[in-house]
């Protein structure tokens, strides 16, 4: 893969035209996103196959209104249930994990001013979600000792900005952002976190498409670069003032990474029909004219069913759980939402892994075959499940049930 500057025209975003639409409530975000998925389901292998960067599709989501459904009332937005977010994703991943991924980090960051800006910063970044403007995303970094091991700083500058140097990798939609949130320590601040959203042709800022991860491939979750990059003061939000009381961070992202989930092993399943009924030839012991005859067959398409309903329902329930929250916000509430969407994070990837995997026991030799490339659905499961280890959201799930002990507020459960 070749090193793309961001700064590079060919690379640059490209949905600078006005007129995105404004989305009015749930009903329609839902109408929208069913559609979309459709239009994406179809090209969604030769994007992965190729590595074709998703650009016009972004830019159609961008153009739908999709990207701005969270944005508040009060500001011109849908404000949509987190029920009606996780669904969107939900549909938008069995139809292209990768796609979906994308904009995940762009809802996380529009919360972060949701909770965290001050009004003034909420005007003017909802006005630029409104306007169709992407957030991308720079936040993990490699070599530190674990994952809150920050190294990139903020450093007040005589006139009250900032400059901002690090490094980021794993920077899902920045190639492809407006906007890039960039989580730094504040030195000024106690080497307390904080975001800093920078402008993606900000001089000292190089986003570099160096990702080569065997699934998700077409997220371009490459490094982002920053050399003391000028950040004014009122570009930047004081995120660690998000985890001093009750939040729901943790489980708005977690809960679109569910969702994610959930849609890989739905997308997978709906492939391995339609490959069975179509193309699949029956085993002879069975003495039937078609596989999908088989009464062993009917037998595991029935259990991946079982699996991937459970997902679902899980799912809704954690989003559920997250609505009661936000509607009412306390210590109780935040930990039954954070422990719901935990519970439905670690049976969807689970499901996710199992349902791709089987797309290919219940097949057969020909599904292997790298020209259909239905191991994609896979690839995507087993990569976009590392992102945060199930054993741990186990852990808090079985303190809290056995000793009612609630769950960290650290934001990555």
């Amino acid at each position: 893969m070749t090193d793309a500057p961001i700064d590079d025209a060919s690379q640059a975003p490209t949905h600078r035209l006005p007129g995105a639409k404004v989305i009015a409530d749930d009903v329609e975000a839902l109408t929208v996103a069913a559609a979309l998925a459709e239009e994406f389901r179809a090209g969604a292998s030769r994007r992965d196959a190729e590595r074709r960067l998703p650009h016009a599709e972004l830019d159609r989501l961008s153009a739908s209104g999709l990207l701005a459904v969270t944005v508040p009332a009060e500001y011109g937005g849908a404000d949509v249930r987190q029920e009606t977010l996780a669904e969107i994703f939900r549909l938008l991943a069995s139809a292209d994990a990768s796609l979906a991924q994308i904009p995940q980090n762009h809802f996380v960051y529009v919360n972060v001013i949701r909770r965290q800006g001050t009004r003034k910063q909420r005007e003017f970044f909802f006005g630029e979600v409104l306007a169709g403007r992407r957030f991308g995303n720079a936040q993990s970094e490699a070599g530190t000792k674990h994952i809150q091991d920050i190294r990139t700083r903020l450093e007040r500058r005589p006139d009250g900005s900032y400059s901002l140097t690090g490094v980021k990798h794993y920077s899902t939609g920045a190639l492809f952002a407006d906007w890039i949130p960039v989580l730094a320590r504040a030195e000024d601040d106690n080497d307390n976190p904080h975001v800093a959203y920078v402008p993606w042709d900000a001089p000292g800022l190089t986003v570099v498409d160096d990702w080569d991860g065997m699934g998700q491939r077409t997220t371009a979750s490459g490094t982002v670069r920053l050399a003391e990059v000028h950040v004014p003061a009122d570009r930047v939000v004081p995120h660690h003032l998000t985890f001093q009381g009750p939040q729901l961070h943790g489980s708005v992202a977690q809960l679109i990474h569910a969702a994610i989930d959930v849609g890989i092993a739905e997308g997978a399943l709906v492939e391995a029909v339609g490959f069975v009924r179509t193309k699949s030839r029956p085993w002879f012991e069975a003495g039937v004219e078609t596989a999908a005859e088989d009464p062993l067959l009917i037998q595991r398409f029935g259990e991946l069913a079982i699996q991937a309903r459970a997902s679902g329902a899980l799912l809704r329930e954690a989003a559920r759980a997250v609505d009661t929250a936000r509607a009412d916000l306390t210590d109780d509430t935040a930990a039954e939402a954070s422990i719901a969407v935990a519970a439905a994070k670690v049976q969807a990837a689970q499901a996710a892994l199992d349902v791709a995997s089987a797309l290919f026991e219940v097949s057969g030799t020909r599904s292997a075959l790298g020209s259909l490339n239905l191991h994609r659905h896979w690839r995507d499961a087993r990569t976009h499940t590392l992102h945060d280890p199930a054993r741990w959201k186990i852990q808090h799930i079985g303190r809290y049930v056995l000793n009612g002990t609630r769950p960290p507020r650290h934001g990555l459960l």
